[in-house]
């Protein structure tokens, strides 16, 4: 008999599970961009498309992992294949909605928590903006998760294979993201209390250590890679560490007032609604519905972790490094919610904290409007054709939303025949991706030192004198860090359609 009702509640569980991560998955898949895209997502769709796990940017950006994930995801039968490397991050921001709600079903036993918590976390800004384009931070949030449950389920069974398997899903992660080496460390030091208290031995700690190796073999396959071609160690660690020129900003530890402010914007935005009260009530509840201390400790440790990194971040696009820390904000929700309302069972109260739940999709349409209307500043350098700023940094759907194919299109109505085109780093993968795609204007010449390519001409301060006698040349922006210094200096730019003619002083 029991052994009956244990089977029914596993497959209650099961069910559950399928059913959450179904409609997270038609919301996201729903709202997810069609086509190619801007800045890091068309470089991840370039790098897709050419099966390239390294890239160019250091080993800190290189994410292995995600981008053979990618090469897997190429032959679905079905779409553009920008489309299919867009469906990466709504697949797996599905799975990290229905991980949560697992983590949370057999943390407290209940659906209701479970449930709040992963409305709370599908519909928040920066996670659903990220399950609709290009990128590799929804993979990481579901292996995120994922460690939780197996650090759960050890300390609720001290079955020592969840251990095991929590070394697998940290080296997955590490694979994809470097994120995961703080996650990292507050397991390490998890793992030597246990040791200490001698509820595992030195034999446990090698055979996670073996499983942690070889779920992380795509990076260390890069890092041991890169160091037999250099022979420079110091150069490929720090490359591993911090990518190419990026040291500074990821030790930061400066913080202004306008990035506390903005910082502060951005999580409010994030939850914009009543029930992030929950997040305080289930922090202060931790302790108490927490299955050991040790798991609670943890918890801790991570959400502050992440929260310090990510807000001492000074990159253009730090919004998206809060991501951990909100996943681990919606699990305090759902703690918050069970202790709350676990001696209450008031119909009307629990109807309007779901209703609340969605709340922020009201904000989704109105942000744009209102931020537009008062020319609230974004932070964004400059207005990139055919893209609303607006509405693609504060509407998390990109349903529709094809600016950088219309801008690819423009470009090449633009120019002459055997034209040449310098394009930065934000605009450069559109264009390559019309040529190698979709066969436009193979004729002209896409000039980068973006991506991880050769140029087809030699563009530089010697050459581009003779290039202008032979060809016409043209830039995507004559500002300074999205166009050659020396260009801007000894020539002068007429604006042609989306593009700037360059023209002899």
């Amino acid at each position: 008999m029991v052994e009956m009702s244990l089977r029914a509640r596993r497959s209650n569980l099961k069910i559950s599970y399928i059913i959450v991560l179904l409609l997270a998955a038609v919301l996201y898949v729903s709202t997810c961009a069609g086509g190619v895209l801007w800045q890091d997502s068309g470089m991840f769709q370039y790098r897709i498309l050419h099966n390239d796990i390294q890239g160019n940017l250091g080993l800190a950006l290189s994410h292995p992992l995600y981008h053979i994930i990618g090469s897997g995801f190429k032959y679905i039968p079905f779409g553009d294949l920008a489309f299919k490397v867009n469906l990466i991050s709504a697949i797996f921001g599905a799975f990290t909605i229905a991980n949560l709600f697992l983590l949370l079903r057999l943390w407290l036993g209940k659906i209701l928590p479970a449930a709040l918590a992963a409305v709370t976390l599908m519909l928040s800004h920066t996670l659903w903006l990220h399950s609709t384009i290009a990128e590799c931070y929804t993979l990481y949030t579901a292996l995120l998760i994922a460690e939780l449950i197996m650090l759960l389920q050890y300390e609720k069974t001290k079955r020592i294979l969840f251990l095991y398997l929590l070394a697998v899903f940290n080296g997955l992660a590490i694979a994809n993201h470097m994120w995961a080496s703080l996650a990292f460390a507050c397991y390490f030091v998890f793992l030597i209390t246990l040791l200490i208290k001698k509820q595992i031995n030195l034999k446990h700690i090698f055979l996670m250590a073996f499983f942690w190796i070889i779920a992380a073999m795509p990076y260390e396959y890069l890092i041991i890679k890169n160091i037999i071609q250099t022979g420079d160690l110091g150069a490929v660690i720090s490359s591993a560490l911090f990518g190419n020129g990026w040291e500074k900003t990821v030790l930061n530890s400066s913080i202004s007032k306008k990035l506390i402010v903005e910082n502060f914007l951005l999580m409010a935005y994030n939850f914009s609604t009543p029930n992030i009260l929950f997040f305080f009530s289930g922090l202060y509840g931790l302790k108490k519905l927490s299955p050991s201390r040790s798991f609670g400790n943890v918890l801790l440790a991570m959400l502050i972790l992440f929260f310090v990194f990510a807000f001492r971040y000074t990159v253009p696009d730090r919004y998206a490094f809060f991501l951990p820390f909100y996943c681990l904000t919606a699990v305090l929700v759902g703690v918050g919610f069970d202790l709350l309302f676990s001696s209450c069972r008031n119909k009307i109260s629990i109807s309007l904290v779901f209703i609340f739940a969605l709340l922020p999709i009201a904000s989704y349409f109105a942000a744009p409007v209102i931020a537009e209307k008062i020319n609230f500043n974004i932070s964004t350098k400059r207005q990139i054709p055919f893209r609303n700023d607006y509405k693609w940094f504060l509407q998390p759907w990109k349903t529709n939303c094809n600016s950088a194919e219309q801008f690819a299109n423009e470009a090449f109505k633009t120019v002459e025949e055997n034209a040449v085109i310098y394009a930065d780093g934000t605009t450069v993968y559109s264009l390559l991706y019309a040529q190698e795609i979709r066969n436009q204007r193979n004729d002209v010449s896409i000039i980068s030192f973006h991506p991880k390519r050769k140029n087809p001409l030699v563009f530089n301060e010697e050459t581009v004198p003779e290039l202008l006698e032979q060809k016409t040349v043209y830039v995507v922006s004559p500002k300074k860090g999205y166009c050659p210094q020396f260009l801007l200096e000894q020539y002068e730019f007429e604006q042609i359609g989306v593009l700037w003619k360059v023209n002899k002083k």
